[in-house]
């Protein structure tokens, strides 16, 4: 059983890109390694605008991250610019239910206090219903739903 409080939250670096792209593949698996490391470092080089975490077990093992990033567009359901959103909070299936992405949380949290920040935010596909569950015990309150509709054009 892994005791929450000997677990740590570090920024992720470029030293831990393999662990955070391995991370971010399980969590958006349409993306391909080469695509999210990509990401990955262009996110280390937006530093004042995003954060990406990593949380550690006590044997060093990386168990989950978060990524969170300031908006300063309208986001649906607050009323505060800018804001920071979660855009995203994964932590491996046999890690979860211990405290480890309420840690994360709260680091996302920190940092947006830090920056001036009154409102975090994140959305959740409707489907998701074990993710929304998660947002719910971190604290989140649903604002609205909203779905999305598309139509394609014929070529000219």
């Amino acid at each position: 059983m892994t005791d929450v409080l000997e677990c740590r939250v570090e920024p992720c670096t470029l030293q831990a890109v393999e662990e955070w792209v391995a991370l971010r593949h399980a969590l958006w698996p349409e993306g391909s390694e080469q695509e999210h490391r990509a990401e990955a470092q262009a996110m280390l080089w937006e530093q004042k605008e995003a954060i990406a975490l990593l949380v550690r077990l006590p044997d060093g093992t990386a168990a989950g991250f978060a990524e969170a990033a300031l908006r300063h567009d309208y986001v649906n359901g607050c009323s505060t610019s800018p804001v920071a959103f979660l855009e995203g909070i994964y932590v491996r299936p046999e890690h979860r239910r211990k405290g480890l992405a309420r840690l994360l949380c709260k680091a996302v949290e920190d940092w947006a206090n830090r920056l001036g920040c009154r409102e975090l935010a994140s959305d959740v596909l409707i489907r998701n219903t074990a993710s929304q569950s998660m947002h719910e015990a971190l604290g989140f309150e649903e604002t609205e739903r909203v779905v999305y509709y598309r139509k394609l054009l014929s070529s000219p």
